[in-house]
């Protein structure tokens, strides 16, 4: 595995949640600065170091509510 991709939502009690798609890595953080350092600590702990993916990939989403 190259590349892991993580989608990141905006938690309901604040902070973010990343979901790794494809692997079963979760982690979460209160702001994106601390993200980074989770998710790459959440990817290193997850796999082994010949099969680490070198590349990590954060698709951010954030849900809106538009009134009509």
């Amino acid at each position: 595995m190259t590349e892991i991709h993580f989608l990141v939502e905006e938690a309901p009690e604040g902070g973010l949640i990343a979901r790794a798609m494809g692997a079963d890595v979760f982690t979460e953080a209160d702001d994106m600065q601390a993200l980074h350092t989770q998710v790459r600590d959440a990817v290193h702990c997850h796999f082994d170091a010949d099969t680490a993916p070198s590349i990590i990939r954060l698709h951010i989403t954030r849900k809106e509510v538009l009134a009509a």
